[in-house]
């Protein structure tokens, strides 16, 4: 190969990485001038460090470290944020309960991504019988319930547990995924690049995956980030109810379930717990709505 044609080639190779770095630039700079999605990033960036150090944050052991001498306690005598109970410590129970609420939203919004982008994806290409009057009825169904009580149900037919009640939220959130992934790939299979990639003889299943999937996603990202914060608010209502995470884990709902007794004693029992879901869910919903702000081409200025 000449010297001439390697670079060439090289060229050719570098020209996608910078349009990537570009489009990356572009993207934070668009994010940053959106001051409320910044503060909703900043809230769940504190949430993941929570979730990784709590063991370095907490100063007790969540479960199994009770002061008997100092139960439903004020902040003091060595416990910041008081004790509950069984006096165990507070703001400990507050720390690990991050990282069970950040795995609540991963598990479940994984689970209906799993499922339910797959699904839309095929109906949405493919269309016909089974679309219309198979799987977007089935959808519709799911659809006339609330998410969280669709959630509650499935808890309740799954059994109680941690893992069964983010199997529950995330059934919850499928009608919605398949919804949004069935709508971008009906919009985008009749455009000008999957036809021409359909003419050269491309499989449907390259299409659909690379160039009909990657296409989707920006909806898909948003839908994600909000679903999180409704995974959340579905987790703690779960645990509130004994449908979810066991008393003794450190869940903000069980946290709220257990204040709920003590509320003339100690109010400030449920008021960290409610605090922490408030502001959580808050950050998602910002960081959502600041994502849907950047990637919406009718916003681009």
């Amino acid at each position: 190969m000449s010297h001439s044609a390697t670079q060439a080639s090289a060229s050719n190779t570098a020209v996608p990485v910078v349009k990537k770095e570009r489009r990356a630039r572009q993207f934070w700079r668009r994010f940053s001038r959106n001051k409320l999605a910044v503060v909703g990033g900043v809230i769940i960036l504190v949430l993941i460090l929570t979730a990784i150090f709590a063991p370095l944050i907490a100063t007790h052991d969540p479960i199994f470290d009770q002061d008997y001498n100092n139960l439903i306690s004020k902040p003091g005598n060595g416990h910041l944020l008081g004790t509950d109970d069984l006096g165990r410590d507070t703001f400990s129970r507050l720390i690990y309960g991050a990282r069970l609420s950040l795995e609540a939203a991963a598990i479940s919004v994984g689970i209906a991504l799993v499922i339910g982008v797959p699904i839309g994806l095929v109906t949405g290409y493919y269309r016909g019988v089974w679309d219309e009057w198979v799987i977007m009825r089935i959808v519709d169904a799911m659809q006339a319930f609330p998410s969280i009580i669709l959630a509650l149900v499935m808890a309740a037919v799954l059994g109680g547990g941690f893992f069964n009640a983010m199997v529950a939220i995330g059934i919850g959130f499928l009608p919605s995924i398949i919804r949004i992934t069935r709508a971008q790939v009906m919009t985008v299979r009749n455009l000008e690049y999957v036809q021409a990639a359909k003419a050269i003889g491309a499989r449907d299943g390259r299409i659909m995956f690379l160039h009909v999937l990657p296409n989707c996603l920006a909806p898909l990202l948003v839908q994600a980030t909000l679903s999180m914060a409704a995974a959340i608010v579905a987790e703690a209502g779960l645990s509130y109810l004994g449908l979810g995470a066991a008393p003794e884990q450190p869940s903000w709902g069980s946290m709220l379930h257990i204040a709920q007794g003590y509320l003339n004693i100690e109010p400030l029992l449920a008021f960290w717990p409610g605090l922490a879901i408030f502001l959580v869910v808050l950050g998602f919903n910002l960081l959502g709505d600041g994502i849907r702000e950047v990637l919406d081409p009718k916003l681009k200025r």
